[in-house]
């Protein structure tokens, strides 16, 4: 059973998260309207802090075409922990987490003994309240990986 992508149920730190939780679904389910619901439309960006020296990604279009493109093709579980949210104001907010990742190449990602890559990353992100419907949506999202293990070439850009 699919949720939708606004819960009236939350308390207000957890809309906050829920932003997050998003767009993180939309990537293990290759949801696109999941992710997009996530982030701040063409006013979004996003750092992804690897090591490999990539720009970020500026605009929903970019975060779309370059993250979700290439990660929701995968087998991925992406878990979130530790998360805290600081209000600046009532429509305006920051939030940090910790995350692991588990990433395997699409129908794969059951075989005990099949390539994976796991990585452990610190989320930060700004978030504005949407006007037009009060969920919480991500201006910024910077990942910065701490640390990983595993096949690297899961997570390999397909080659022509």
């Amino acid at each position: 059973m699919a949720l939708p992508h606004a819960l009236g149920s939350l308390t207000p730190c957890e809309a906050v998260a829920d932003a997050l939780y998003r767009a993180l679904s939309g990537m293990d389910h290759n949801d696109a309207a999941m992710f997009e619901s996530a982030f701040a439309g063409q006013d979004a960006t996003m750092e992804l802090r690897d090591g490999s020296g990539a720009p970020p990604f500026e605009g929903f279009s970019a975060i779309k075409a370059n993250v979700f493109a290439f990660v929701s093709r995968l087998d991925t579980t992406h878990l979130m922990s530790n998360v805290r949210v600081h209000f600046r104001d009532e429509d305006n907010a920051s939030l940090t987490a910790v995350a692991m990742a588990q990433h395997a190449p699409s129908g794969r990602g059951k075989e005990p003994a099949g390539p994976k890559y796991l990585a452990g990353a610190e989320y930060k992100a700004e978030l504005v309240r949407a006007r037009a419907d009060g969920v919480w949506k991500m201006k910024t999202w910077a990942v910065e990986v701490t640390w990983a293990q595993g096949d690297a070439s899961v997570m390999a850009l397909p080659t022509c």
